[in-house]
């Protein structure tokens, strides 16, 4: 079957860049003569039959903005086989026989599920923060998240430095510790707490007393939200040190915002390969980047393996901080 239109979803968290995505993907699927449908609020838009065609200028002026056009959702109800049987007749009667996907790996394996019932090809973009899909070096988000949090970071420093603070700065990463790990390093973070490295506090405590009888009067310690609460390094260090501390928790602000450079091409390149692969029919693949090249991987390899963390990061860091 060849592809002639392709429908467009977003799903799951937001993340700086997909709507460069989105960009991407509808201007090549014209480029290329197809047509294009925006479904609205992921999977739950689908069900409602929230979706529109789409033109070069519904894309106008998008590269540079946070978040999605498309809105995004979670619907349980697509989750059911009734769900699913819903979401398979409402492709079929707007003729979309192409699907793509931008999002984690549980938004695409809604699209694997779906082409099971369903004769639609399906084509993945990863679209998190988080950067823990395995595939790809980089997902969509992940440089701007970094980026964000660094920013906070810096201007923490500053008051840390002038107050003779230490700061226990949290930030996103609830099973992995891709977004602590880069932005601790490039902060200067004098530690880092992430979900794949067991620590101790005590051990923690020692390095804040050594650096303390060094003259260090200010620190910043970088902690993964999967790893420990900011507030709770917070109190146990406040009782043993006489360092004044403070907690703070950078939140969904790392989900918003304009996309770096880095993030605007990397969607850009991502978004029109995967039309390219759809149209050489190839279907139930997750595009991404290895090595600087783009590559496409089954969504199945994703479902099954796991995305190491660069521990050698960790052990720079740790040098760094003395």
């Amino acid at each position: 079957m060849s592809v002639k239109r392709i429908g467009i979803l977003t799903s799951g968290g937001d993340s700086p860049g997909m709507n460069a995505a989105i960009r991407a993907v509808v201007r090549s699927a014209i480029y290329y003569g197809l047509e294009v449908y925006g479904i609205k609020r992921g999977y739950a838009g689908l069900l409602k039959e929230e979706i529109e065609p789409m033109t070069t200028l519904s894309v106008g002026g998008i590269i540079n903005r946070g978040g999605t056009i498309l809105r995004s959702a979670r619907c349980e109800e697509f989750k059911t086989p009734e769900g699913l049987q819903k979401g398979a007749a409402v492709l079929d009667k707007y003729g979309i026989d192409a699907l793509v996907i931008i999002g984690g790996d549980g938004s695409m394996r809604g699209g694997v599920e779906l082409s099971q019932i369903s004769p639609v090809k399906v084509m993945g973009l990863p679209g998190t923060i988080d950067n823990d899909i395995p595939g790809t070096d980089y997902s969509i988000g992940f440089d701007t998240a970094v980026n964000t949090a660094l920013d906070a970071i810096d201007k923490v420093r500053d008051t840390a430095y002038s107050h003779d603070r230490v700061f226990v700065i949290e930030v996103m990463g609830r099973h992995k510790g891709f977004i602590a790990l880069e932005v601790g390093l490039a902060g200067g973070a004098e530690a880092i707490l992430i979900p794949e490295v067991p620590y101790d506090l005590v051990d923690l405590l020692d390095k804040l007393r050594e650096g303390y009888d060094r003259g260090k009067t200010s620190s910043i310690i970088v902690v993964a939200e999967g790893a420990a609460r900011a507030e709770d390094v917070k109190q146990f260090l406040q009782e043993h040190t006489p360092y004044h501390l403070r907690a703070l928790v950078l939140g969904h602000m790392q989900r918003g915002g304009a996309p770096t450079a880095f993030d605007r091409v990397l969607a850009t390149q991502l978004g029109v390969f995967a039309v390219q692969r759809l149209l050489d029919g190839h279907t139930n693949e997750m595009v991404g980047v290895e090595g600087g090249r783009l590559v496409a991987v089954p969504i199945e390899y994703i479902q099954t393996a796991t995305k190491t963390i660069d521990l050698r990061k960790l052990e720079v860091a740790s040098m760094m901080a003395i």
